[in-house]
């Protein structure tokens, strides 16, 4: 590993976390003082957002372990062999997350998949939230000219 790897893999998690907890900040703090009227605001929640979607995606990736059979055993759930090798793309898509035992036990979280939805509609209405208030504050500084 050379100095410049090195130094982004200490440097950057501290920095990731830095701006997640600023933007945590400034959107609690922005609520109230009706800062959201401003479009570069809406920057804040959409971090927010996009942390908490990467942390609840990672615990919908890795639900299974390194070893999904002593993952599935250890929830009393029977390993299917068959099941798994017809179905072996299905623990590698990016979304839905699966990674199933067997056709009716899955040891991804029944929260995950349905959050990270409501996660990708909330950013969506941040990018419509940005918008708005850009059309807006264009329109109300013409009527003042």
């Amino acid at each position: 590993m050379n100095a410049v790897s090195a130094l982004a893999a200490i440097a950057l998690p501290p920095l990731v976390l830095a701006v997640f907890v600023l933007s945590v900040w400034k959107t609690a703090r922005g609520l109230p003082a009706r800062r959201w009227r401003h479009p570069g605001w809406w920057v804040f929640p959409a971090v927010v957002l996009i942390g908490i979607g990467c942390v609840v995606w990672f615990v919908g990736a890795f639900s299974g372990g390194f070893d999904v059979r002593e993952a599935c055993a250890a929830r009393g759930v029977p390993y299917d062999d068959a099941y798994r090798t017809e179905n072996w793309r299905e623990p590698s898509q990016w979304f839905p997350l699966h990674n199933r035992c067997d056709a009716d036990h899955d040891l991804v979280p029944a929260f995950v998949n349905p959050s990270l939805v409501a996660i990708a509609v909330m950013l969506v209405g941040c990018a419509a939230g940005a918008v708005a208030t850009a059309i807006i504050g264009r329109k109300r500084s013409e009527k003042q000219d």
